[in-house]
């Protein structure tokens, strides 16, 4: 006899006005497994994992498609009631409570009665720990816990709660190497206890190692499920696409021009007055792709927002076209052609209005170009519906509030507002970060185009193979210090990797 399936959902389908979002979408899943839901941004996994979760109800009435839980027809009106089936939803922006402790996070909600023991809660908490290698602090707010730990509170939450079907929705998007090691071997150890885990990413070397099977899905529709064993990434990228797939990244032999920013012996303090960024210097020139490597949290993000004016600067220079940009407004860069495309930690955490439509958003860098007392959004209009067309975004309405877009999208709406400015000089930090492999390549090509123009532009990236084929140079970074700069095409992952853990390459550039 088989053994039954931890989920089946069945010929369910998910309208948002003229997008559909799910069509008779199908999907099995068994305990003691990983399987991964690969597909394109807007192919309909988040919608999907949405409705097994309880926060949408698929459309139409009981003839329409069922969802069952071990067997057991399910109608979910709320978070609760899967919560209460025993699903897990791990979202992409963490649902914990910044000014709580761990403790008080985990405990939120739960039906404190009379018979409450606080001792024996903790306890059953403290076990979990243990059982699952869960690293947790339970006395410490959560606003003090690097991404690394957030992480492992939320999927400790839902544990405590009586999870056996775990969602994982692009759970490493910020994540260096070892935290991510760290997330498989605790995934691991779910799958030895019977749980079965869903693992939604656009990294395929992480689901070709962490995986065992893997369903693709394509316009809203489940294409194919296939073991991990029997299939390999080009095959699972054509599925996703639905065409063969040019994964080549095209690297413009192109001679740069003078120089056109010069950084020299900046220096940044971090709030407890700690040096992030220390003495560092480099130059970029027209017509050049500086890529930056470096592990997480290593002083990228402050340079990106010195250079910004974002970010204050405690010493040195930031010269562009010989003009010092230190003590400038942010307004005041940009007017002289700096963009910054910076994909934060938190997608909605900077550079957009999580409550605007994409026409609104590009306001926020177009308003003060415009002349008397009214602003007219035609044009504004025309560019949104551009940016859709060329970047394939998925939205119901360009003035459709981006919040309740996907992760993907919402990165494609950022990347393709600082492409539309013309810049001289293009920051670009992690913008392919949680995007599908066919739009990470298009956003390559529109790097090398802005190259061909004679656009500066600086790519903090973390996939060292990207870096590598992609940039003319490359700037490793380690504890807010240049280790090296070295010339992509000499360079390899594992000179990289020695200069990102400090350690300096004879006969490079400092």
């Amino acid at each position: 006899m088989d053994k039954i399936p931890y989920v089946s959902i069945e010929n369910i389908s998910k309208t948002f006005g003229k997008v559909i979002a799910n069509n008779n979408m199908n999907l099995t899943i068994y305990g003691g497994e990983i399987h991964a839901l690969l597909g394109e941004n807007g192919a309909g996994k988040s919608t999907l994992m949405n409705m097994l979760s309880g926060v949408y109800t698929p459309d139409g009435g009981a003839d329409s498609g069922r969802i069952l839980i071990h067997g057991k027809n399910m109608n979910f009106t709320s978070p609760k009631d899967a919560i209460k089936a025993g699903i897990g939803m791990i979202y992409q922006h963490f649902k914990l409570v910044e000014e709580m402790t761990a403790k008080q996070n985990i405990l939120l909600g739960q039906n404190r009665g009379l018979f409450f023991n606080n001792k024996l809660e903790i306890k059953k908490i403290n076990d979990i720990c243990e059982k699952f290698q869960l690293e947790v602090d339970i006395n410490k707010y959560v606003s003090d816990m690097a991404v690394g730990e957030r992480q492992n509170l939320e999927i400790l939450k839902v544990l405590y709660r009586g999870a056996e079907i775990l969602v994982l929705d692009e759970p490493t998007t910020v994540f260096s190497i070892s935290e991510t090691e760290k997330l498989f071997k605790i995934m691991r150890k779910m799958k030895e206890q019977g749980k079965a885990i869903i693992f939604i990413s656009h990294k395929m070397d992480e689901v070709m190692e962490i995986c065992d099977k893997v369903t693709v899905l394509r316009k809203g529709e489940a294409v194919k499920t296939v073991e991990k064993v029997n299939t390999n990434p080009k095959q699972l990228t054509e599925l996703m696409m639905g065409r063969k797939a040019d994964l080549t990244i095209n690297r413009i032999d192109k001679k740069a021009g003078e120089i056109l920013l010069e950084v020299s012996n900046l220096k940044v303090l971090n709030a407890v007055k700690a040096e992030i960024i220390k003495e560092m210097s480099f130059t970029l020139r027209r017509g050049e792709v500086l890529g930056v490597a470096g592990i997480a949290g290593s002083g990228q993000k402050e340079l990106c927002e010195a250079i910004a004016g974002i970010q204050k600067v405690s010493g040195g220079k930031i010269i562009f076209e010989g003009e010092d940009l230190v003590g400038k407004s942010p307004r005041d860069i940009i007017n002289k052609g700096i963009s910054m495309s910076f994909i934060p930690e938190d997608r909605l955490g900077m550079g957009l209005v999580a409550s605007f439509g994409m026409v609104d958003n590009l306001l926020l860098k177009d308003y003060h170009k415009q002349k008397g007392m009214f602003i007219d959004r035609k044009p504004v209009v025309e560019k949104a519906k551009k940016m859709v067309e060329k970047f394939e975004i998925k939205t119901p309405d360009i003035n459709h509030p981006i919040k309740y877009l996907s992760g993907g999208n919402i990165q494609k709406i950022l990347v393709a507002r600082e492409l539309s400015m013309y810049p001289k000089i293009l920051i670009m930090a992690y913008a392919v970060r949680g995007l599908d492999i066919n739009t990470c390549y298009t956003i390559y090509d529109l790097i090398s185009q802005e190259k061909e123009k004679g656009t500066g532009v600086l790519f903090i990236g973390e996939d060292l193979d990207v870096l590598i084929k992609l940039c003319d140079r490359i700037m490793v970074f380690c504890d807010g210090a240049v280790t090296g700069i070295v010339d992509a095409k000499d360079a390899s992952r594992e000179k990289i990797g020695m200069m990102m853990v400090g350690k300096t390459v004879e006969g490079e550039d400092i």
